[in-house]
């Protein structure tokens, strides 16, 4: 599917870097993307072996286009692929917040897909969010869900309005559980363990309990009182969660930004 497109990257920051070694390793040649970035391109080059140009030659010379740039950098560079976008591009997105319209508003003709991945592509353990636009087809969603495939899961969203959710949600998530990671190490420090076990214990702990919820398919309250017995130390420290608002705090933090994420696309 992707080995006879041109793929080219705007932006080789840590998500495009992902994707585009993603793409390596699944065996798409280094000839057939074509990357361009005002800081990183020459370290693409080096690392990546890819051809390195600018917006609109990328644009003209690519057949799929992602665009993984900042939203606050997403309008300079619809402007600068402009002249070269016809119905025949494809058009990824990963730009939290910048909405299906806004970009056909600028380019007028193309085929577009906004997605949301999160940082952990960077261990080929992401979870992507993929919404098609108008006029996309089966083959385009296919395409989209092939790329984010290979650092990760992929979920197919069918109303772009949940797509501000989904970047409130897992884009922002893993920030969220990196404080959880280090809260827990802490406290394995301050009840006197060494800080390197403290936090490998911690770290192998947040990601056997998602594994567990992911292979065993049980509701997250299902497994907590699986470990949680009468009198015992889970449910004493359970309680000090509740007593100290932890799942508030996360549900807030999820609904917060979401609506920065809304922000961002107004």
């Amino acid at each position: 599917m992707l080995k006879n497109k041109i793929i080219g990257v705007i932006g080789a920051g840590k998500m495009g870097s992902a994707l585009i070694s993603g793409m390596l390793k699944k065996g798409l040649e280094s000839k057939n993307i074509i990357v361009s970035d005002k800081f990183s391109a020459q370290e693409a080059k080096r690392k990546f072996g890819v051809e390195i140009k600018n917006n609109p030659e990328l644009a003209k010379d690519s057949d799929i286009i992602i665009l993984a740039v900042q939203p606050a950098d997403i309008y300079e560079c619809l402007q600068d692929i402009y002249p070269f976008i016809d119905n025949s591009k494809l058009i990824i997105s990963i730009a939290a917040g910048i909405k299906v319209e806004i970009m056909r508003s600028v380019l007028k003709k193309g085929r577009f897909i906004r997605v949301m991945p999160n940082v952990a592509a960077l261990v080929k353990e992401a979870v992507s969010a993929v919404y098609c636009g108008p006029r996309t087809t089966k083959d385009d969603e296919e395409t989209a869900i092939a790329i984010l495939g290979l650092v990760g899961e992929v979920v197919v969203i069918q109303n772009e309005k949940y797509m501000d959710a989904v970047t409130g949600l897992s884009g922002s998530g893993p920030a969220y559980i990196f404080e959880v990671i280090e809260a827990l190490a802490d406290g394995g420090v301050k009840v006197g363990l060494k800080r390197a076990d403290a936090l490998k214990l911690a770290a192998q702990t947040v990601k056997g309990a998602a594994e567990l919820v992911l292979k065993t398919k049980k509701h997250p309250a299902e497994l907590k009182d699986m470990v949680a017995s009468p009198g015992g130390t889970t449910i004493y420290g359970l309680a000090e969660m509740e007593r100290n608002g932890i799942r508030g705090a996360l549900i807030d933090a999820v609904v917060a930004a979401t609506k920065r994420s809304e922000e961002l696309g107004q």
